[in-house]
């Protein structure tokens, strides 16, 4: 019961919170304001993401403090969350170059894999893999590139909210499910944050996240993942597929435009999302569209492979729809201009 009052106090303050943010960015003219590579056209307030950072560091710190989650299982989130969302923080309200990014980005992703000990042996196609040292800079990759697609994808109203919320709570379910109920906690208090947040998010937004909101939930979710991973290996796969909407979009438009010779830090807007996004003309039916590809099609999967189905199978199988509706919303490619 007092843990169910505690997530409820989350979700309070994480609303309050975001609409004091936005308060104060109306005041001091902290505006995303719309131009050619931007899917908005109202001028914005931004940073209401720090409100998830906050509430969810805060509350972490304070369950680990209480014992109602271990320090072994927050000290990873905590210090690279922190980290991320404060480099964020600075490059929303100045600018900071691409190169001292990554390198605070690998700093965070170093900070988790120590405190999580590398990467965990994985299974592949039915053999366990022990990789030592190079699993461990496959994993500082991974944790960088899932922060980086968040940042990514973060570029209409609510879908990273909604990614957030339901990649946690579709990973709490299979936790409940396959008996894993020590590692739910973590997640779930992440989706209350977020939900908060959403409530002023939802299209139309009236406040985005900014990139120290979005590069936090990226880090999170990917250490959530790799500490899944620890305990079942199975789990890893199951959040590669509840996460497949934003892999296989920013994976794809990453390697056109890097196939292209585009410049990758450069804003643009060819996802297929913002492709989506301006056939629809409005957010909320491609929001909407991935959260029911989320829960219809991509949480099945998941429970199958919590349950014993091949996860390289169970991805492939998730995958294949995405990546045939990245084709079809011209993911990637340069946008046609009058």
């Amino acid at each position: 019961m007092t843990t169910w009052l505690l997530f409820t106090a989350v979700l309070i303050v994480s609303l309050l919170l975001t609409w004091a943010l936005r308060r104060y960015a109306l005041a001091r003219s902290l505006m995303d304001i719309p131009n050619g590579r931007s899917s908005h056209s109202v001028p914005t307030p931004r940073g209401g993401g720090v409100a998830v950072v906050l509430t969810y560091l805060a509350t972490l710190g304070l369950m680990a403090s209480g014992a109602t989650i271990s320090w072994t299982s927050a000290l990873p989130l905590l210090g690279s969350g922190a980290l991320v969302a404060l480099v964020g923080f600075l490059d929303d309200h100045g600018h900071i170059a691409a190169r001292w990014r990554l390198l605070a980005h690998f700093s965070a992703a170093g900070w988790a894999l120590f405190w999580m000990g590398g990467l965990p042996v994985l299974n592949f196609a039915g053999h366990e893999l022990s990789l030592g040292w190079i699993g461990s800079l496959l994993a500082a990759m991974y944790l960088v590139w899932i922060l980086n697609l968040y940042n990514f994808m973060d570029g209409i109203d609510g879908i990273a909210s909604v990614e957030a919320i339901c990649a946690c709570l579709g990973a709490v379910l299979v936790y409940w499910l396959t008996g894993h109920v020590e590692l739910i906690q973590a997640p779930l208090l992440l989706a209350i944050a977020v939900l908060g947040f959403l409530y002023w998010n939802f299209p139309p937004a009236r406040i985005f996240m900014g990139d120290a909101g979005s590069g936090f939930l990226g880090i999170v979710i990917g250490v959530l993942s790799l500490q899944a991973a620890w305990v079942a290996s199975e789990l890893l796969w199951v959040w590669l597929i509840m996460l497949g909407v934003f892999i296989v979009d920013a994976t794809f438009t990453l390697g056109r435009r890097l196939l292209r010779g585009d410049k990758i830090y450069e804003a643009h807007r060819s996802h297929a999302y913002q492709y989506a996004s301006r056939r629809a003309g409005r957010h909320l039916p491609v929001t909407l569209g991935v959260a029911a590809i989320n829960l219809f099609w991509l949480l099945p999967i998941s429970i199958f492979v919590g349950f014993g189905l091949d996860g390289l199978l169970g991805l492939i199988l998730a995958y294949s729809p995405l990546v045939f509706l990245a084709i079809k919303f011209r993911a990637g490619e340069l946008e046609k201009i009058g």
